[in-house]
Parts: structure tokens; C-alpha cells; sequence
């Protein structure tokens, strides 16, 4: 029997599964892979009661998932007294909110506390991308600005 050509493969899945099925075979026989469930995810450690947790959710929730970080990492919430089984931590979390970055299952790096909106958006990029090999596409929509204005002076 003679090997079918890899680009007649998409064309004959499609014509028997689907056009779904045969982008997935044209991806798996590319080498393209496309983002799976093991991908990052940003995983924000809260309880009830916690005024920095509320905070945070005035401040960066809205805007969270709008941005390249939020697509790259989105967010799962975890309640403190009710962790996870299926994450595995490198130590117990004691502080909320405790934002942590998980890829596979695992906690890869943690950002413990709120720091305000100014100082979040630069700590959560660097650690997606140390950590996890985010690579930022620009000035993300929620991040703070990062241009110098001049300074206003009274005289």
C-alpha cells in the first residue's frame, strides 16, 4: 500500500469528519500546535472578606481577560481554604490574594499581595515571561502607560 501525500490527509479527513477535524490534522501534520488545557494559567488565591482581593477585582478584573497577558495566562480563581487538587504548589499560600503562575499543573512562580494597579501590570508580565515565555505584542490595553510624561511644576 503506498503512503498517501500529507497534504491529500487534510483533504480526506475533511471530506469524512469535517472541515474541524481536518484544521486539526493539517496542524498536527504542520507541526503547528495549538494551545492546550496544559497551557499557562493565572490562578488568583482569594477568601471571602479580603479587602485586597476586592480591590483587585474593581480594579484589573474587568480588564484582565482583554488583554495579552489574560489570553496568554487566564484567570482561575481558587478559594485559600479550599485549594485545588490538581495543583501542585511549591509552598503552602498564606496571603491573599496570591496570584500564581501554573503551567502543567504546576505553580511556576507566584506574586503574593496586591501592589496596586501601577506595579501589577509590570510584575505579572515579567513573571509570564520568565517563567512561562510570555512575549508581550506591545503595550497591553490595561497596562499603565509606560511613557515619561514631564512633570508639572508650581512657578
Amino acid at each position: 500500500m503506498a503512503l498517501l501525500p500529507l497534504i491529500s490527509l487534510p483533504r480526506r479527513v475533511c471530506r469524512a469528519a469535517g472541515a474541524p477535524l481536518a484544521a486539526l490534522a493539517l496542524l498536527a501534520t504542520t507541526g503547528i500546535a495549538a494551545k492546550t488545557a496544559d497551557a499557562a494559567e493565572l490562578v488568583m488565591v482569594e477568601q471571602p472578606g479580603c479587602a485586597w482581593c476586592a480591590r483587585w477585582d474593581a480594579e484589573i478584573a474587568p480588564i484582565y481577560p482583554k488583554t495579552a497577558e489574560g489570553r496568554f495566562a487566564p484567570l482561575r480563581r481558587a478559594d485559600l481554604r479550599a485549594m485545588p487538587e490538581d495543583l501542585t504548589l511549591s509552598r503552602r499560600v498564606t496571603f491573599t490574594p496570591t496570584f500564581l503562575i501554573v503551567e502543567d499543573g504546576h505553580e511556576m512562580a507566584r506574586l503574593e499581595g496586591y501592589p496596586g494597579e501601577d506595579f501589577f501590570w509590570p510584575l505579572i508580565t515579567g513573571l509570564l515571561q520568565e517563567h512561562v515565555g510570555f512575549i508581550p505584542t506591545g503595550s497591553a490595553p490595561s497596562a499603565p502607560d509606560q511613557t515619561t510624561a514631564p512633570l508639572a511644576t508650581n512657578g
